[in-house]
Parts: C-alpha cells; structure tokens; sequence
C-alpha cells in the first residue's frame, strides 16, 4: 500500500490542538479550519504551556474567547468530549501493539486540519508552511526529512502574519514575541509530546 508523503508532522499536543479547531470549525458548520480555530485549539489544550508568553494573561483570553466564540457552554461540551476521546484513546493504546501503531501513524498531516477531513484555509495553511520553515525539528519520512510543527511555532507565524487582522492582534496582546521565538526556533529543547 502507498501512503502519500506527509508535508509535515505535528507533535501530539499539536495534532490535538488541531483536532479541537476541526471541533471548533464543525461547530460553527465552517467547510475549512481557520486561523481563530486553531488558536481555539490551542487555547483548549496548549494554553497552560503557552501561557508563559504572556505577563497579563487576561487581555489575550479576552481575545482568545472573543475570536473564538468560545461561550461557557460550548467550552464545557467541547472539554467533556475532548476527555471522552482521551480517554477512549487511552483505553486503545492499552496493548503495546497499538501503541506501536499509534506511534508510527500519529502526528502526520497533509492538507487536512482533522480526522475527518476539514481542510486549512488558505491563510492557515500558509501559516503552517511559514512554521514548517522555521520549526528546528525534523523528523525522516522515507529517507526525507520532514519539519515536525510545534505550537510554539505556529503561534509565532500566527503572530507574525502582518497580512491577518488576527496575527496583528494577537501581537496587541501583549505576546512577548522574543520570548516566543526563543522557544520556537531553540533545536536543543526537546518538541512536547
């Protein structure tokens, strides 16, 4: 069987960050992943990690939650389903075969935002290409190698998009961007998950 050549890897906190924008598009009955669902996911699932970047942590959740259209009611439905697929995917990764298996297929990406299909926008996925680029971590598909996408990365592309009304108000937010690109582009630390 031939499987296509993956454009890029995610870390698994990443490719579950994505899972949660799909979440988030389908919920809003989007046909493709945009750049506020992805900062949906992350501010779901990275946010404790990529908090640090922020002294005043209040005006960009005010943002987060604003571009996100994140009301409590969907932020507790989305949590709960989130955790009943964790633990679903915990109870599948019992045997060490799965795991294995796991391991092997998790973290790839093409063009699809989700399991299911949705696809990046245009503007996210050139976002993603610009992270693709300055990621420090590959990962060898085939004898290739393949850049391995962190949240740090893109949440950095995001911020540095001077095309997106997004990206320039992220920035407003008072991101420390320096900070953010230390963690991004440093190839001595090891990507999370």
């Amino acid at each position: 069987m031939h499987h296509p050549r993956a454009e890029r890897r995610l870390t698994v906190g990443f490719a579950r960050a994505s899972q949660l924008a799909g979440m988030v598009a389908k919920s809003r009955a989007a046909r493709q992943i945009e750049m506020a669902d992805i900062l949906a996911g992350m501010y779901i699932y990275e946010w404790e990690r990529l908090s640090k970047f922020w002294d005043d942590r209040e005006p960009v959740e005010e943002f987060l939650r604003r571009i996100c259209s994140i009301s409590p009611q969907r932020w507790h439905h989305w949590i709960e389903l989130y955790d009943q697929q964790r633990r679903q995917e915990e109870a599948d990764l019992a045997s060490p075969w799965r795991r294995l298996m796991q391991r092997a297929n998790s973290a790839t990406s093409d063009k699809t935002g989700d399991d299911e299909g949705l696809p990046y926008s245009s503007e996210l996925e050139q976002v993603l290409r610009a992270a693709a680029a300055i990621s420090p971590f590959r990962d060898d598909q085939g004898g290739q190698s393949i850049p391995v996408l962190t949240a740090e990365c893109v949440l950095l592309c995001v911020a540095r998009n001077a095309e997106s009304e997004v990206g320039r108000n992220l920035r407003e937010t008072g991101l420390d961007l320096p900070a953010l690109e230390r963690a991004a582009r440093d190839p001595r630390r090891t990507p999370r998950r």
